[in-house]
């Protein structure tokens, strides 16, 4: 052993351990170098009972290698070639009770700075060397790491819009570290695990095979070792599903009964429905055909046949056929009988010999013959007489023809308190020696609002103006009056005194809780309701009521855009209805979109000889054909069933569209409103913004913006402004319109220039969102977004910034706001709206434009055609109102309807220039091919 460790060489540290090995073995006795003989005979090399382990250092932490060893008497250490000290060894040693071997335990601590100091090139590595009598054994190589992980990942997961059933692919590659880091995935913060749709693979990427709409959620990589868990950055996955169009409905019957018409079928974009983005459906959603309905033909009878031969009865019989035409497609049978009968002998048939008549006397039968002539012929001398009379006076009345219609007799009974001279060259309308005594300039029209407290203290200081007018008896001179009836001398309107308005003036009715069926008053005698409360400022009236009469009226909600009209004679003589008119308020749940509030006007009961007129403002943007707008009616049962298509010809509904209220002409009450299927992402629906401010109530230096985004309808607008006035709020601009088209992309609110040293914003409140569905399927309940924000001084009290509302890929508006936070210095911006408006109804002739008179002579001039084809159809083309025709042509008196409907369409406009210009110009029409130039009061007289 001693030549052994002479020739060794090596380190010192070996030296030392082989000179210690050798003082080991000569120290033992006699005894025991025969017992350890004897053991080594019959023992074993050492067997490693635990070897050192590849190890990790955590940030400072030093790390334990251990090993354990049988038989050993002595157990090294041996790091990077090098026997470590024995003083860093802790050894422990025990006796094995089953072989009675010993079994030796050694561990060593290893630091960071042992590790860092290395540089080798391999890693920091240690093994075991143990020894027994018959010689030494090594363990394996145990490795020492500084374990880390970095912070940022080599690829963070994208995020994706993949159709449904799509394939998604997320790619992530963990951070740098030792150990490797081990991926897991998250969506919504909940584990992914793998099932046969979804896989994750050893690559650290995500793959779902077939995408599920329950797949689209916010999806993370998170990688962790014995260190740390790194997240990566978070992406988005969309499933979105583009929108299918359903089967064809079958063709719907022609909407004639007769004639040439239409029919149509219809699809929807639900199969499936476009949802998270998905693309509308291309194409159109209604499919129109012509078609051809057979007319029914009404049976007309034959010729009658031959007489028979007279029977012993002295009768002969002949008989016709109902085959000229026969009855087809549902005509009316013939009228009479079929079987003539008669007497042969005209009375003279005997029976018996005897005369089946009584006998008169010569000299009566003479006489009676007599008479007869004489009254005939004194009869057509009277007639003869009567004719040639009314002939000349007609020709002193007038020298003017009978087929000329002048528009300036309209303005002769427009209102009782209205009076306008004629254009240059024309004669006065209204004889002024006659006129009322009006001190005052202004004019009021219908419905009366006072807008300031001036026009409250004229109605106070002048009532008479608003008073209905006595006995008054006016000349109009018209040169083409002659065709209505009047005279060029000046015909004579009678303006009786009106009898009172049923309701007291600035009343309203309470209908809170009015029902549908409502009350018939059928009576002789005018009835008056109860007493009735002042409508609440604060909140516009939803409903109005009235009692009406032969005379109509008209009832309107106002600032709401909804109103009724009730033409002169739609309610029989004598008798009186209480109507009533009322805005639903309640939450409405449809799949169409709501262009306009839902209105019902009643009572059930109602019986009336001629349709109503109803405005209804809408918020759709009609400019395009993008929008398969629909009138729908609510039954008993709640449901809603559609009316009418407002492109389309009925004959059991009327519908004039505009570009911002709809006047429906109706002959049934109840529950009525637009609905709206947009036909491509072009439809546009009109928003309405406004901007209003307030101090905060908590904070003496806070200030809080709301912005409203709502459908651009009266209504809707005017309860957010009553919502408003009632917490004190202050419209800081005038509200503005944005086209919000049907993209599916979402409404952006936010706040800008906001100054940054005088005044801070509440945190992560700057940019704010309303989905596309809330926008769009709002059904009249206002959306509203708040900015709160607080100045840093008292000192600061103006504040001026700027808030863009934009659609993504659409418009975009700007609210300039600049007002001062200070009351005694801020100016209040008026709410657009007539919020003291009272006078809800109207009564008789108030409610019309064109006075009674007039709007009868016209007609009786245009609902029989004459020669020259001036009837309703020409009425009706001249005031742009000549589709759907077949509905008019059914009404009694198509005039009367049409002059309704122009009743409901200006009723906002002052004076009646758009029916007197198209009366004069069918006037003009219809004797210019007898003219050779411009007709005027000269010579009128030539025509006839």
């Amino acid at each position: 052993l001693t030549l052994l460790c002479s020739t060794a060489g090596g380190s010192h540290s070996t030296l030392f351990y082989c000179a210690l090995l050798c003082l080991m073995l000569c120290s033992l006795s006699p005894g025991s170098r025969s017992d350890a003989l004897q053991h080594g005979t019959s023992g074993t090399l050492p067997h490693f009972l635990q070897e050192p382990d590849d190890a990790y250092i955590i940030k400072s932490n030093p790390i334990k290698l251990k090993c354990r060893a049988r038989p050993a008497l002595q157990i090294f250490f041996k790091c990077n070639g090098e026997w470590v000290h024995q003083s860093q060894h802790q050894s422990q040693e025990h006796t094995d009770q089953g072989t009675g071997l010993k079994i030796r335990e050694v561990m060593i601590n290893v630091s960071r700075q042992q590790v860092e100091d290395f540089h080798g090139p391999e890693d920091y590595w240690c093994l075991c060397v143990a020894w027994s009598h018959l010689g030494t054994s090594k363990s394996r190589k145990a490795t020492v790491r500084i374990a880390y992980l970095r912070k940022n990942f080599e690829q963070d997961p994208q995020g994706r819009e993949v159709p449904i059933k799509g394939m998604i692919v997320l790619h992530c590659r963990p951070p740098e570290g030792v150990p490797v880091a081990e991926v897991e995935w998250l969506k919504n913060e909940e584990p992914v695990g793998s099932d046969g749709n979804i896989d994750t693979r050893a690559d650290h990427n995500l793959i779902i095979q077939k995408a599920r709409l329950s797949d689209s959620g916010n999806y993370t990589c998170l990688a962790s070792n014995i260190v740390a868990k790194r997240r990566s950055l978070t992406a988005t996955v969309v499933v979105f599903v583009n929108g299918g169009w359903s089967l064809w409905t079958d063709w719907s019957a022609c909407n004639v009964r007769c004639g040439r018409g239409v029919q149509k079928r219809s699809r929807t974009c639900t199969n499936p429905a476009p949802l998270n983005g998905g693309t509308f459906c291309e194409g159109m959603s209604v499919q129109k055909s012509t078609c051809n309905a057979l007319c029914p033909v009404d049976g007309g009878w034959g010729e009658w046949t031959d007489w028979t031969v007279c029977s012993a009865e002295c009768a002969r019989q002949r008989s016709r056929e109902c085959t000229a035409p026969e009855p087809k497609h549902g005509g009316r049978l013939c009228d009479g009988a079929a079987l003539g009968t008669d007497n042969c002998t005209g009375g003279l048939c005997t029976q018996n010999r005897k005369l089946l008549h009584d006998a008169k006397p010569q000299g009566l039968e003479v006489s009676s013959d007599v008479a007869l002539y004489s009254g005939l012929a004194a009869g057509v001398v009277t007639v003869v007489v009567l004719i040639v009379a009314v002939t000349l006076y007609r020709r002193n009345q007038s020298e003017y023809g009978v087929d000329v219609i002048d528009s300036s007799a309209l303005t002769g009974g427009f209102q009782s308190f209205s009076f306008k001279t004629a254009c240059q060259g024309n004669p006065l309308l209204i004889n002024s020696s006659q006129q009322p005594d009006l001190t005052v300039s202004r004019t009021y029209t219908s419905p009366i609002c006072f807008q300031d407290s001036m026009d409250k203290e004229l109605i106070s200081q002048e009532p008479s103006l608003f008073d209905p007018l006595p006995d008054l008896k006016v000349k109009v001179h018209s040169s083409f009056m002659v065709s209505l009836g009047v005279s060029e001398r000046g015909a004579e309107y009678h303006i009786q005194k009106a009898h009172p308005q049923t309701f007291p003036r600035g009343l309203a009715p309470d209908y809170s809780g009015v029902g549908l069926e409502g009350t018939l008053r059928g009576r002789r005698e005018k009835t008056l309701l109860g007493p009735l409360a002042p409508s609440t400022p604060s909140m516009p009236p939803l409903r109005t009521a009235g009692v009406f009469g032969h005379a109509g009226g008209r009832l309107v909600v106002p600032n709401t855009g909804v109103s009724l009209l009730v033409p002169h004679g739609g309610i029989a003589v004598d008798t009186t209805w209480e109507m009533y008119m009322v805005i639903n308020q309640e939450d409405s749940k449809r799949q169409e979109v709501l262009l306009s509030p839902e209105v019902t006007y009643g009572p059930l009961g109602l019986d009336l000889s001629c349709p109503v007129a109803m405005t209804i403002a809408h918020c759709a943007e009609v400019a395009a054909d993008n929008w398969s707008i629909r009138l729908k009616r609510q039954t008993r049962d709640n449901k809603w069933e559609e009316v009418m298509s407002v492109e389309e010809e009925s004959t059991s509904c009327y519908c004039l569209l505009e570009a911002q209220c709809c006047h429906l002409l109706l002959e049934h009450p109840g529950r009525y409103a637009l609905v709206g299927e947009p036909l491509s992402q072009e439809a546009v629906k009109r928003l309405r913004l406004a901007v209003f401010g307030s101090a905060d109530n908590t904070n003496p230096l806070g200030y809080s913006l709301r912005v409203y985004c709502v459908d651009d309808t009266p209504y809707a607008f005017q309860e957010v402004a009553s919502a408003e006035r009632v917490r004190g709020g202050c419209l800081l601009e005038e509200p503005k319109t944005l086209l919000f088209r049907g993209n599916s992309l979402s409404l952006q609110l936010s706040i800008q220039d906001v100054p940054q040293f005088l005044w801070s914003i509440k945190p992560f409140t700057t940019c704010q969102e309303f989905s596309f569905s809330q926008v769009w399927a709002s059904n009249q309940h206002p959306l509203q977004c708040a900015f709160s924000l607080e100045r840093y001084s008292p000192a600061s009290s103006q504040l001026s910034c700027k808030i863009s509302v934009r659609q993504v890929k659409g418009q975009e508006q700007i609210l300039q706001v600049y007002t001062s936070v200070v009351e005694s210095e801020k100016e209040v911006v008026p709410f657009f709206t007539q919020s003291d408006c009272t006078i809800t109804s109207q009564m008789g002739s108030r409610a019309f434009k064109i006075p009674l008179s007039i709007r009868q002579r016209i007609c009786a001039t245009f609902d029989t055609a004459n020669a020259k084809g001036k009837d309703w159809q020409l009425l009706a083309q001249k005031l742009c109102i000549d589709r759907n025709l077949c509905y008019f042509a059914r009404q009694e008196s198509p005039s009367a309807v049409i002059l309704s409907l122009w009743e409901a369409q200006n009723q906002d406009t002052g004076d009646l220039d758009s029916l007197a210009s198209a009366l004069e110009e069918i006037g003009k029409s219809k004797s210019e091919p007898q003219l050779n130039h411009k007709p005027t009061s000269g010579t009128l007289s030539n025509l006839d």
